[in-house]
């Protein structure tokens, strides 16, 4: 079995060598971007894969192929051990686009030199352009991209076209005379670069001269399809936690193969007010599912006394996950498979498997998560997607507004927003905050403009004055913010009303606390989650 077919065995996916959409491959280098470059592509109806970056140009010559993407990455083209491509995709004939790590490796094989740049870019920076043909059809003569590199073409040669230029940067966007290659040293796909759905539009449309013949049905299709053949007439079993995620694959694979899905959900002890109540409710009632609830909370809690560290918390919760899982699995006959609910920022921020050199930044409990013990393969359709992406999958199959846009909500729970010790009183604490927040917002108007908004229980007792007396209680951080891919965020702007009526109401009504602050950082350098 080859690598592609043991990725689309093991992950559910078909097999894109046999699609009949035309398509846009990307190289992926190790990229924390990469499969969102493969997300941009699709929203422009354009059907897109991720393939390891020394993937044959012979077997990229068998695929409908339009044009190929070099992901950006985090090594320089000089290290000892940086990924490469086979040099031969230059000879494909099919469009080329080189981004940031993907721009200096495609740019280095035909004959430039990169070197370290004097001046690194990270951030926001202004791009001038030179040249405003082709890749920057219709574009403005100055614009803000995002940029990420160290490392920058440092002679270009008269192989090369220059389009267009930073203020540290001078070939901040280039082209090939002869071959069809393109090259940013900016990053298009993230939604920092304001401009940079037109850049891939332009690639896509104007000189891959793509169609744009794929929609999210096709996926939806495509998945279904997958999952009933490859389960058969065994049991799946889905870990259910009521979330937007796993709510989809619920039902994408209950569409697929009917009364064989059971489900199990897991009541840990760090939900959220009435949370049990509502994933009983709505799974019985609306899907008329096998569901199965585990009740774990003190075994949970048990494991998590006086544990403080996020990452501690994290291994403890997955691995009691597992037991609780055990316990009812062991009582179902015939369950070969288990379903998850993992989105690929999941898969990013965990680290890669299979040789991709993306950092880890933290575990999470569902990635990889079930040891070969458990006798289980997975099944985990929606890995290739992001958030947004599961929603219209949500919306295709039909699931209610309120459980398709509902915020994400981790699954380790609020155990992972209490910032230290978890206990009974301070998750009582935390939960009445949180429920205030979600009802303010929700009252405001601002739930569905807001991505993902959340509760934070701070170990800090600050002084404060109550009842004309001293109190020394504590902390709640409110965060809230706004994004289309969870990659990357801003926070959100609420109005100071808002805030101020959401204040007001946790310190009056929420005891033990005297004092509520507003998170204002950005992703990156913080993530969306404390812990």
């Amino acid at each position: 079995m080859d690598a592609a077919t043991e990725h689309r065995v093991q992950n559910n996916t078909p097999d894109f060598r046999d699609t009949k959409y035309e398509m846009i491959a990307i190289l992926d280098f190790g990229s924390q971007y990469g499969q969102l470059i493969a997300r941009r592509v699709r929203e422009h109806n354009v059907y897109s894969r991720i393939c390891r970056a020394d993937i044959s140009a012979e077997e990229l010559s068998r695929l409908p192929l339009k044009g190929l993407i070099l992901s950006g990455g985090p090594a320089s083209v000089y290290d000892e051990n940086a990924p490469r491509c086979d040099e031969r995709i230059f000879d494909l004939n099919v469009p080329i686009l080189g981004i940031c790590y993907g721009m200096q490796l495609g740019c280095q094989i035909l004959g430039a030199k990169i070197a370290r740049a004097e001046s690194h870019e990270y951030g926001r920076t202004s791009l001038t352009m030179l040249d405003n043909n082709d890749l920057f059809a219709n574009m403005p003569d100055s614009t803000t991209v995002w940029a990420s590199h160290g490392d920058q073409i440092g002679e270009l040669g008269d192989d090369f076209i220059r389009l267009a230029a930073t203020k540290t940067c001078p070939f901040a966007a280039v082209r090939h005379n002869s071959k069809k290659f393109f090259g940013v040293q900016f990053h298009p796909e993230v939604s920092h670069t304001p401009k940079g759905p037109l850049i891939l539009q332009n690639f896509l449309y104007d000189i891959c001269q793509c169609t744009g013949d794929w929609q999210m049905s096709n996926f939806v299709g495509e998945t279904v399809q997958a999952v009933r053949e490859r389960v058969g007439d065994a049991t799946v079993i889905c870990g259910l936690s009521g979330g937007v995620d796993s709510s989809v694959v619920a039902s994408l694979v209950h569409e697929a193969i009917g009364d064989q899905l059971i489900c199990i959900f897991v009541d840990n002890g760090l939900l959220r007010k009435n949370e049990r109540e509502h994933v009983v409710s709505t799974f019985r009632d609306h899907f008329r599912i096998d569901l199965r609830v585990v009740d774990w909370a003190d075994q949970f809690l048990t494991a998590l006394k006086r544990v403080t560290d996020p990452q501690e918390k994290r291994k403890i919760i997955g691995a009691e996950f597992i037991k609780a899982f055990k316990s009812a699995a062991s009582k179902i006959t015939n369950a070969k498979f288990l379903a998850q609910g993992t989105l690929y920022p999941d898969v990013i921020e965990s680290g890669s498997k299979d040789g991709n050199p993306a950092a880890s930044i933290k575990l999470h409990h569902n990635v990889g998560g079930l040891p070969a013990e458990l006798g289980f393969e997975l099944i985990e359709p929606l890995r290739d997607l992001f958030k947004d992406e599961v929603r219209i999958v949500g919306e295709y199959l039909g699931l209610p507004e309120d459980m398709v846009w509902r915020h994400p909500f981790p699954g380790p729970g609020l155990g992972v927003r209490i910032i230290g010790d978890v206990t009974p009183q301070r998750l009582q604490t935390l939960r009445a905050a949180d429920e205030i927040l979600i009802d303010e917002i929700k009252s405001a108007g601002l739930y569905r403009r807001i991505a993902q908004a959340l509760a934070v229980l701070v170990p800090v007792a600050t002084v404060g004055v109550m009842g004309d007396e001293r109190s020394y209680e504590n902390v709640i951080a409110i965060r809230a913010v706004e994004t289309s891919d969870f990659m990357t965020a801003d926070f959100s702007q609420i109005p100071y009303d808002v805030l101020g009526i959401i204040s007001s109401r946790i310190i009056n009504e929420v005891r033990g606390v005297n004092r509520v602050v507003y998170d204002v950082s950005s992703k990156p350098p913080a993530t969306i989650e404390w812990e």
